[in-house]
């Protein structure tokens, strides 16, 4: 044999080196804990169902989801982290419908919401209601619609609350008051709270609670509902309206929380991932306490989350742009 010419072993060798390594080499994910990053701090909603269905979830996928919450900064501190993590399936933002706000509120950020992200699921929904102080003289939304703009019309407008600054809850009565037609007065405070101790005291007349803040007081007379800002009725107050069925068509706003990965994730793992989510939604046990803290589960389609999240972050830069909205 020639010893200048290479030899069949070592031929071979670098052939099969230049060759890719098959997918069935690759190691299947996951097989290792995934970090799901919460943007609100523990005992909020998104965090709630987080560790509601991270447990059925690790089942389903056989690795542990890990919640690491990362508040703060209209959940854009838990965003920037995510945005800038690999793409890989071991990192996802569980996030609230502050998604939708925060690039229209929070200034500098480093990253894009718009291509940071690639929605999986949207996981949640949570019905916001429109009560008043029972001190308020309208006992259906039809004579609050006419007190709200008489009083407006005299130069004394109404006054609410909301859970803060470009919080849900101030978008849903800025959406509220642009189609009744009428002005009020906003009074921000620091979470949802602190808003209806406001309106229980009679600090102020009116408020968008969530389904969980305001549904028992409701029931029991300490505060008067009017209408709840879905499409349809729901379950806990069966027998109060829609704002749509009460004159404003078209109406919706709610809060919601879903699940993101960072953009380029492969389509795979999201599909894993959207599959294990939908699961641990669909579970009795899940239902049942999202009911008792006035959630509804819902379980999209990526495809669908995502053109659902597209058209949240038009209609709030819209609103934010004509209302003048700020963090301030």
């Amino acid at each position: 044999m020639n010893p200048a010419l290479p030899s069949r072993r070592a031929l071979l060798a670098t052939a099969a080196a230049a060759l890719p390594l098959p997918a069935l080499a690759q190691a299947p994910w996951p097989n290792r804990p995934i970090r799901a990053v919460v943007s609100f701090p523990p005992g909020g909603a998104i965090d709630t169902v987080t560790r509601l269905i991270g447990p059925i979830m690790s089942e389903q996928l056989g690795q542990p989801i890990v919640a690491e919450n990362r508040p703060g900064a209209t959940g854009t501190i838990a965003a920037a982290a995510v945005a800038q993590a690999q793409p890989d399936g071991y990192t996802f933002l569980f996030d609230a419908s502050s998604h939708a706000s925060a690039p229209h509120l929070v200034r500098g950020l480093t990253f894009n919401y718009e291509t940071a992200f690639a929605p999986v699921t949207q996981l949640t929904t949570v019905p916001l209601i429109l009560v008043a102080h029972p001190s308020v003289p309208a006992n259906t939304i039809q004579e609050f619609l006419a007190l709200g703009r008489e009083r407006a019309r005299a130069g004394n407008p109404l006054v609410y609350a909301s859970s803060g600054n470009g919080s849900a809850a101030h978008y849903s009565a800025v959406l509220f008051l642009q189609q009744a037609g009428f002005e009020a007065t906003h009074v921000p405070f620091r979470g949802g709270g602190p808003a209806v101790q406001a309106l229980l005291s009679a600090t102020v007349q009116f408020h968008m609670g969530t389904t969980a803040s305001s549904t028992a007081l409701a029931q029991s007379g300490r505060l008067k509902a009017y209408a709840v800002t879905t499409r349809t009725r729901i379950p806990q107050l069966p027998d109060v309206p829609t704002l749509a069925e009460s004159g404003l068509t078209g109406f919706e706003w709610i809060e919601w929380g879903g699940i993101f990965a960072p953009a380029g994730t492969p389509t795979p793992i999201i599909e894993r991932m959207n599959a294990a989510a939908r699961h641990a939604l669909a579970q009795d046990s899940v239902k049942d306490r999202l009911a008792q803290i006035g959630m509804l589960p819902v379980g999209s389609a990526a495809p669908d989350f995502a053109r659902y999240v597209r058209e949240q972050q038009a209609i709030v830069g819209r609103l934010t742009r004509e209302a003048g909205i700020t963090l301030d």
